[in-house]
């Protein structure tokens, strides 16, 4: 091979069109039609292989163009009015009024730092593996939408996550692509950072990319200084072994801190999304160790202003690390927070975990004072996962509560449910509440049907390009599944009854049509092997044109998915799924769920806006267990959705079906869409941490010295506050009788004003306790003295129990559950 120079050729662009590397550079044009179609004119030549389907990012594409294209362009008095108006709309997008602004003025937050491994804004930027990654983009493009004063902070992966074919056998392979950053509209902001990894300097470089109103600030090893080794840790996402992963985290969390600062960035909130952004919170207790702190003030300092995310039902999708593996990265580290190593990896160990490893969600948590999941049951889930931490509270009253999750609602709607919704709620119905969501029903039941069947046909249009022309029917009901291919998800469900699934299929009157597409993790190969099951049916002479697997799933493909399916499958094994949000993605597409009441759709189905499949949860014979809910799947498909699917009426429509798509609409539209979980998280989260965290670190953290004192303080003489019940009235009686309860506190060494004392009263469950599911609080009143009194009823008939109990308060602490402390009558 001859030896090369290499360099770059860019096309001059006219400078009546000068606008459109900037309009390129900010991904505004992901989830703004009107911005794309420019990109489209300058494109239109390649209609058969454009941007859009080939995943290309506009500023390649802009690169790519020819002289002669852009001498056209420049000619057509049309389209360099329209890159003007662009220009306008896109300044509005980023500078106009918006729900934030409204508020800015009474609100104590003025930013917050969002941290994630991995963030799904489109398929041009393929820096993404699947939902955590989807979420994140989505978290970004609300908060653009909505003004909330939001910088991204993530890892910038030179092949991102990998592209998937399957062989011969079904079995899936990975290929990793190099990405050119310059083909990216990625901006070099100069700054450079250096993190310390087992005695070796990384230098990080901090490349920007804007989103709308936000800045993403992505960090690249990927310098000619590092060596090979350090190069390689932003290579890939989710590449690598242990200590690969380690690497990573190091560098977003430490780094992404370094970076902010280099950049002159103050954020007053920093939200950890999942785990592995946790060493974020040991810079900041690091950086106000330095500035004078004790570690334990510093934790106060760092904890006020923290959120922490979790995103897993399960201990095992949690990051763990082995002291021997972890020392070698952090003994050095230590000293600079004032304390030894041993202190330093107990903050992320949990005394009910045998191995003795260190957990990141552990750390996240006890850096964090405001917690959550990601749905109400996950958020339930979550409070029990994690009540080791908190063991004298019962484990629904572990401090963790849940925003449920949302999804970018115009990023994932096709142009014609776009429209449809715009005509019916408003141009800004991707932020609208209920009663204005509620106008779908008055949406003509022709006009709906036929945006679906045009849904329909863009999918098996996108079928039969990939994979043949003999593939699917856009007459035909379309039932599709993607997502990750992880086993507790179950995408091979229905194969265990092959028969009733053929029957299904092969219909001579109602048939049925499945897509299934999704990726493994390199690493999991029974993911592998659920794929390969449903590669085996697809290619079965029989049923192959109606039984269909797209590999290589995008965002891309998944749009279109959620454009052409009439149901949307999930079957995972209930609690296991934390949220789910594409069947959200589908539903505001009009695509009905059939699912599992897990995650979100076990809050939000109301019986009429999709279908529900019963689950066994009590059933600990997993076999079994799958088995009886492939039977139950079946039955709802079977007896409930095909019939509903194929009754017309005389005019060929299926009246039954598009009214609860309008139902689908009228209840899920307002609820699943991202400005509505991005409201949550500044209203009950971002603005709360933001006062916390002033206030802890004001006069240089005088009130975080203070809180750690307190926290000391109380920790070590708890056992000196006793609680007995003087008076009561726990006779039987009759429902919803008002009873009283006199209680003395002797507080001890502490004061009485240090202490909540409250009635905890409801059902006795199965187990002779009270219910913690059902069970309530009273906060009982004191009269200056040890005497608390307070009344409560016992609402329903059957056994009650009521007790009392203390616990300690500060006006600092998040939560009064927050220290764990409990004395009990």
């Amino acid at each position: 091979m001859l030896p090369t120079h290499q360099f770059t050729v860019v096309s001059e662009i006219p400078t009546e069109l000068e606008a459109l590397p900037r309009l390129a550079a900010n991904l505004h044009w992901a989830w703004d039609r009107e911005l794309a179609a420019v990109f489209d004119r300058v494109d239109e030549q390649h209609a058969d292989d454009s941007w859009r389907r080939t995943g290309q990012h506009p500023t390649d594409l802009i690169r790519r163009t020819t002289p002669q294209r852009w001498n056209e362009l420049a000619a057509d008095a049309g389209f360099v009015r329209q890159v003007g108006a662009a220009v306008e709309r896109l300044d509005q997008a980023i500078d106009g009024p918006s729900w934030f602004g409204d508020r800015a003025d009474e609100s104590a937050l003025r930013s917050v730092a969002y941290f994630s491994p991995e963030f799904g804004i489109t398929e041009a930027l393929p820096q993404y593996s699947g939902g955590l990654g989807v979420l994140a983009g989505d978290h970004l493009k609300a908060s653009s939408d909505l003004g909330v004063p939001l910088i991204g902070v993530g890892l910038l992966y030179a092949e991102g996550y990998f592209r998937q074919r399957l062989n011969s056998d079904g079995w899936q392979e990975e290929r990793n692509d190099r990405i050119d950053p310059n083909a990216l509209g990625l901006v070099d902001t100069g700054v450079t950072v250096h993190v310390d990894l087992a005695g070796v300097t990384a230098a990080v470089r901090v490349w920007r990319v804007d989103v709308g109103r936000i800045a993403l600030y992505m960090l690249d090893t990927n310098l000619a200084e590092n060596s090979p080794e350090i190069v390689s840790i932003t290579n890939r996402l989710y590449g690598g072994d242990e200590q690969h992963r380690l690497r990573q985290e190091i560098i977003l969390g430490i780094g992404g801190v370094r970076a902010l600062r280099a950049l002159g960035l103050e954020p007053q909130v920093f939200h950890m999304n999942e785990g592995h952004a946790g060493f974020l919170g040991l810079e900041r207790v690091r950086e106000w160790v330095e500035r004078g702190l004790t570690f334990a003030e510093a934790i106060e300092a760092v904890r006020a202003g923290g959120v922490f995310t979790t995103h897993t039902p399960v201990p095992a999708g949690i990051d763990r690390f082995p002291r021997e593996l972890f020392e070698q990265y952090f003994a050095d580290f230590a000293p600079s927070l004032g304390i030894t190593f041993d202190e330093l990896f107990e903050l992320g160990r949990r005394a009910d975990e045998p191995d003795g490893k260190f957990n990141m969600a552990v750390m996240g948590l006890r850096l964090a004072s405001r917690r959550n999941g990601v749905a109400a049951l996950h958020g339930a889930v979550a409070r029990d996962m994690f009540s080791g931490m908190w063991p004298a509270l019962d484990a629904q009253e572990t401090p963790i509560g849940h925003i449920t999750n949302g999804v970018h609602a115009r990023s994932w709607v096709s142009d014609r449910i776009d429209e449809l919704l715009s005509d019916a709620v408003g141009d800004d119905w991707h932020l609208a509440d209920a009663e204005n969501f509620a106008r779908v029903r008055d949406v003509d039941n022709a006009a709906i049907w036929s945006v679906r069947r045009q849904g329909r046909q863009e999918l098996v249009d996108l079928v039969r390009d990939r994979l043949g022309s003999d593939l699917l029917d856009p007459d035909v009901l379309t039932i599709g599944f993607a997502r990750r291919f992880a086993t507790y998800k179950r995408a091979n469900l229905l194969l265990g009854q092959l028969d009733r699934l053929k029957a299904l299929l092969l219909s001579a009157d109602r048939p049925v049509q499945f897509v299934f597409a999704g990726k493994a993790h390199p690493a999991d190969h029974p993911g592998k092997s659920l794929i390969q099951n449903i590669h085996e049916i697809t290619q079965q002479a029989d049923v192959r044109h109606r039984f269909v697997f797209l590999p290589d799933y995008d965002i891309g493909i998944a749009r279109t998915m959620y454009h052409g399916c009439d149901v949307w499958l999930n079957t995972p094994r209930r609690p296991m799924e934390a949220c789910g949000t594409s069947g959200m993605k589908a539903a505001l597409n009009g695509v009905l769920n059939c699912s599992i009441l897990d995650g979100w759709w076990d809050e939000m189905s109301d019986g009429t806006n999709g279908f529900d499949i019963p689950s066994f949860d009590d059933d600990h014979d997993d076999a079994r267990r799958d088995r009886r809910e492939a039977s139950a799947t079946f039955d709802v498909l079977e007896q409930q959705l095909i019939p509903l699917y194929y009754a017309t009426g005389d005019d060929g429509l299926p009246h039954g079906w598009i009214d609860r798509v309008k139902d689908n609409w009228a209840t899920l539209g307002w609820n699943v869409i991202a400005g509505r979980m991005v409201r949550d998280y500044t209203t009950k989260l971002y603005e709360p941490a933001a006062e916390a965290g002033d206030q802890a670190v004001a006069s240089d953290g005088e009130c975080a010295r203070e809180l750690a004192a307190w926290r000391s303080g109380v920790t070590s003489v708890w056992d000196s506050v006793s609680v007995s019940i003087a008076e009561a009235d726990f006779g039987d009686g009759v429902a919803g009788a008002p009873r009283r309860v006199t209680a003395t506190v002797e507080p001890g060494q502490l004061r009485l004003d240090e202490l909540v004392v409250q009635i905890v009263h409801g059902p006795i469950g199965a187990d002779g306790s009270i219910d913690p599911r059902h069970h309530e609080v009273i906060a009982m009143q004191h009269d200056g003295s040890g005497t608390f009194t307070g009344e409560f009823s016992a609402t329903l008939g059957g056994r009650w129990g009521a007790s009392v109990r203390a616990l300690p308060t500060h006006r600092a602490l998040s939560s009064i559950y927050e220290t764990g402390l409990v004395a009990i009558a």
